[in-house]
């Protein structure tokens, strides 16, 4: 499938800008040009840096903004000139504070808190994920979206940890393929914001289930490959670590089209024919490269990458030293 560069993530860095046009530029071309916000640090005294990390998606924009502690402060006049987008700032820096419709809230790492974008508003922040929604598909998800204003949702709120792991996953991953795949995440992007911001009887049993189970399934990937070489991990050790039960994580990973130990296996098998094709070639026993690719059995293994492949690992290693040779 061809990865729809549509979707790519764009970064701006003051990084290679001369010090003294890093916060003149990045107020006037990513402040106001694309974020419609004035920018001012709040430290006068120190070098000022910046970076952020802006994507697009089919009815959901994101940016995770880093640097230095500044203010960002949407003005009234700004508001009136914008659009009823409906924004959701999760605070990633250690301390952060908002401050909109006459309430001041201070949040902690994690927390977040969401903003309505015709109307004026000031964030503090060094560090912060921003997602930008378009009320229309918000509107009959949540069940009563005006008085989600000015309420902070805390950090172990399921819902917003499953959202900001979702849109890392999907900032890292953005080969979506086909335009209908797009849709598809935004759904699911728009319906984890619903849960968070307090969801529709409707949308909490219908499309909030789907949209928490295709958050899961991506989390549990991303988790699979970075401990496959693990032999210990099975389903119960994913299923503990998500507070499920096993036969759920079994469920959403059938309902994708491939068991859990189909999806953890041909992890191990891959992992297994690149080592032994290596250049050059690893002097390591097949039983340790098996081993440390998260098999137990070597025999198992064997017949496994046999199915896989249709050679042995000894026929993969030969090829290789063949062409080293």
């Amino acid at each position: 499938m061809t990865p729809n560069t549509a979707f790519a993530p764009v970064r701006f860095s003051t990084r290679d800008l001369p010090e003294r046009e890093r916060l003149p530029r990045w107020r006037e071309e990513f402040g106001r040009g694309l974020v419609s916000v004035d920018i001012e640090p709040v430290s006068s005294s120190e070098p000022f840096h910046a970076e952020a990390i802006l994507q697009a998606l089919p009815g959901v924009r994101t940016a995770v903004c880093t640097g230095s502690a500044a203010r960002f402060d949407r003005t009234r006049a700004m508001a009136a000139s914008g659009d009823d987008s409906v924004g959701l700032v999760v605070n990633l820096g250690p301390k952060a504070a908002v401050s909109q419709h006459g309430q001041d809230v201070a949040l902690e790492t994690g927390d977040a808190f969401p903003i309505f974008t015709d109307a004026a508003a000031v964030l503090t922040s060094s560090n912060h994920l921003g997602i930008l929604l378009p009320r229309a598909p918000l509107v009959g998800r949540v069940a009563d979206l005006d008085r989600a204003a000015g309420r902070a949702i805390p950090h172990d709120n399921e819902a917003l940890r499953l959202l900001t792991h979702y849109l890392r996953l999907v900032r890292e991953d953005f080969a979506l393929g086909l335009p209908e795949i797009g849709q598809a995440v935004a759904s699911h992007i728009h319906d984890l914001a619903a849960l968070v911001l307090g969801a529709s009887r409707d949308t909490a049993q219908d499309g909030g289930l789907t949209a928490v189970a295709a958050a899961r399934l991506r989390a549990m990937k991303d988790d699979i490959r970075k401990a496959f070489t693990d032999p210990y991990l099975s389903v119960h050790t994913i299923a503990a670590q998500y507070g499920v039960s096993a036969r759920y994580v079994q469920r959403i990973f059938e309902d994708s089209g491939s068991t859990f130990t189909q999806y953890v296996t041909e992890h191990r098998l891959t992992a297994a024919h690149k080592a032994l094709r290596r250049r050059p070639p690893t002097g390591a026993p097949i039983s340790s490269i098996a081993y440390d690719c998260g098999f137990a059995d070597v025999s198992h293994f064997n017949r496994l990458f046999r199915q896989r492949f249709g050679c042995t690992p000894s026929d993969v290693r030969h090829a290789a030293r063949s062409r080293n040779d």
